[in-house]
C-alpha cells in the first residue's frame, strides 16, 4: 500500500522556497524549546543555538526577495505551500497546549 499522495507545492519563486523552507526550519527548533512540551534542557539548548543560523538564513532569503523587487508576501499561495510541507504540524509545536481537566 503507497503512502497518501501530497499535495502539489504551488509556483514559488527561489527566493519563495528559501522563505518557506528557513521559516519552517525556524518553527522546527522554536518548538523544541518549547517549554510546555517538556524534554530536556541540552536539547533545547542545542536547538536555542541553531537559532542564530536560521534566523540568519531567513533574513537572508527575505533580503533576496525584497532586492528582487517582491515587496509583497503573498499569503495564500505561501500558506498553500506551509499546507504541503506539513507547516499546520510543525507550527502546533510551537503554541501552549490547552490545559487538561482532570
Amino acid at each position: 500500500m503507497l503512502p497518501p499522495e501530497l499535495p502539489p507545492l504551488p509556483a514559488l519563486t527561489r527566493a519563495e522556497g528559501a522563505f518557506i523552507d528557513h521559516y519552517l526550519d525556524v518553527l522546527d527548533q522554536v518548538g523544541r524549546i518549547n517549554p510546555a512540551h517538556g524534554g530536556d534542557t541540552y536539547a533545547a539548548l542545542r536547538a536555542a543555538q541553531a537559532l542564530t543560523s536560521l534566523a540568519v538564513a531567513l533574513r537572508e532569503a527575505l533580503t533576496l526577495m525584497h532586492e528582487r523587487g517582491e515587496a509583497q508576501l503573498h499569503a495564500a499561495t505561501l500558506a498553500r505551500a506551509l499546507r504541503a510541507l506539513d507547516g499546520e504540524r510543525r507550527a502546533g509545536r510551537v503554541i501552549v497546549p490547552p490545559e487538561r481537566r482532570s
